[in-house]
């Protein structure tokens, strides 16, 4: 083969690597600027799946980023700005089994399923890791860890913008079964940071 042939060989065997590779990507619009994720659907394929769903669903449209901790993580996807301005838990889907196995770490700017402390609990709720967080990584504390699905490809800007605000204690309307009732949250921002929108720009 001649030096010619086997560069070309070489560039389709990486282009169609490349290609392979990149997954759906998300715009997040959110009342402090643009968030583009892109989902990795072959590490984590039923997590990107259950987002995707959700987003293609407006299940996140008018949400809010109900808990915000600097140097930590940004967490979102679960909470809905009401007319009346009270914010109130949605009803979602069925829980999800954890793939934080996936070999995907929590690294600055990725994103991954929050939950309870059912390893299998995730259902809507998404957070962005604002720094580095190994101590999500399985197996974490509980031998399971936070499962990342994502990360941050466009906006990251935007992440540190919205860690950066401030915060409070505040009365959020959380669901129990099909009930809601009123309780106090930690490291709620003061001023409402709403997801506005969220959809899909390429599969």
């Amino acid at each position: 083969m001649s030096l010619k042939s086997l560069a070309l060989t070489l560039t389709l065997l990486f282009g169609a690597s490349a290609l392979a590779v990149a997954g759906p990507k998300v715009l997040l619009k959110t009342s402090q600027g643009d968030i583009t994720v892109e989902l990795d659907s072959e590490k984590a394929p039923q997590s990107a799946e259950n987002f995707l769903t959700y987003v293609k669903e407006g299940f996140f449209d008018n949400t809010v980023f109900h808990r915000v901790i600097e140097g930590f993580m940004i967490q979102g996807g679960g909470f809905e700005l009401k007319e009346d301005g009270t914010i109130e838990q949605k009803p979602t889907k069925d829980p999800i089994p954890n793939e934080a196995k996936n070999g995907l770490k929590n690294l600055r700017g990725t994103i991954a399923m929050a939950r309870t402390s059912d390893p299998h609990s995730a259902t809507a709720q998404f957070f962005i890791n604002h720094q580095d967080n190994g101590s999500l990584d399985h197996p974490s504390f509980d031998g399971w860890g936070y499962a990342v699905f994502g990360k941050v490809v466009e906006g990251l800007e935007v992440v540190d913008k919205i860690a950066g605000v401030e915060t409070t204690s505040r009365k959020l309307k959380a669901r129990a079964g099909d009930t809601t009732r009123e309780s106090m949250s930690e490291n709620v921002p003061v001023e409402n940071v709403v997801l506005e929108s969220a959809k899909v720009v390429s599969e």
